[in-house]
C-alpha cells in the first residue's frame, strides 16, 4: 500500500474481497477498478460502506489517501475478531456506528467538514465517549491495538500514514526499509483522452515493452 500510495494513487476500494494471499503468505492488493490519482476530483460512492472512511461519508470532495489506511484498520479489526467492525445498513448508519467506537467528533473536527448538512447531522448525534479500542480487539498485541487506534483516528489529517505505519513498533520483526522502495509519480496524461482503440493498444503495448520490475537490495545482490 505505501509503494501505491508513493506513486500517487489512492485505492479507495481496499476490503477482504479484494486482498488476495497465496501458500507462502504474499499478500496483492486486486481491483484497481476505483483507483484515482491524489489530485482527480473524487467521487463519494466509493469503497463498500463497511470499509468506507467518515471523511468520504461527510466531505467526499476532498479526501485524500488516508482513506485507505481507514479501510486497513477495519480489515485489520475484521483478521483480529473475526467479524466486519463497523456493519451499517446506510451511509448514516456507518457513521453512527463508527461514533459509537471513535467517540462523537471535536468540534475543531466539525468545522473543517465543508458541507453544512454534515455539520447539522453531526450536531444532531447523541455525545459519545470513544470505546477502549483494547475492549475492540480483546486478546490482541497491545501495539496491534495502538496501530488500530492511529489508523481508525475520524480527522484524516491526524490519521497515520502507510509510510508511517511501517514504522510503527508492531512491524519491527518484519520491517526492512530496503524492501519498502518508492514508486515513481503516476503519469495520468492518458487517463482522460479519446483514443481509437488501435491506438490504445499500442500505448499498452509500449508501456508492456517498457516496463522493468524495481530493483529490490536483494535482487541487486543477486544480480551481482
Amino acid at each position: 500500500l505505501q509503494y501505491i500510495h508513493s506513486s500517487g494513487i489512492i485505492h479507495r476500494d481496499l476490503k477482504p474481497g479484494n486482498l488476495a494471499v497465496n501458500e507462502d503468505c504474499e499478500l496483492k492488493i486486486l481491483d484497481f477498478g476505483l483507483a484515482r490519482h491524489t489530485d482527480s476530483e473524487m467521487t463519494g460512492y466509493v469503497v463498500t460502506r463497511w470499509y468506507r472512511a467518515p471523511e468520504v461519508i461527510l466531505n467526499w470532495m476532498h479526501y485524500t489517501q488516508t482513506v485507505d489506511i481507514w479501510s486497513v484498520g477495519c480489515i485489520m479489526a475484521e483478521m483480529i475478531t473475526g467479524r466486519p467492525l463497523f456493519k451499517g445498513n446506510d451511509h448514516l448508519d456507518q457513521l453512527t456506528e463508527i461514533m459509537k467506537i471513535t467517540g462523537t467528533p471535536t468540534q475543531d473536527f466539525v468545522q473543517k467538514l465543508q458541507s453544512q448538512d454534515a455539520k447539522n447531522y453531526i450536531k444532531s448525534l447523541p455525545k459519545v465517549q470513544k470505546k477502549d479500542f483494547a475492549s475492540i480487539l480483546k486478546y490482541a498485541n497491545p501495539l496491534a491495538v495502538n496501530l488500530f487506534e492511529k489508523m481508525l483516528v475520524l480527522d484524516a489529517e491526524k490519521r497515520v500514514t502507510a509510510a508511517e505505519a511501517l514504522m510503527h513498533p508492531y512491524f519491527e520483526p518484519i520491517h526492512d526499509p530496503e524492501e519498502e522502495i518508492e514508486a515513481e509519480k503516476y503519469d495520468d496524461t492518458f487517463d482522460n483522452m479519446d483514443l481509437p482503440l488501435d491506438e490504445w493498444k499500442r500505448i499498452t503495448y509500449k508501456e508492456i515493452l517498457n516496463f522493468k520490475l524495481p530493483q529490490t537490495s536483494e535482487s541487486k545482490e543477486t544480480a551481482v
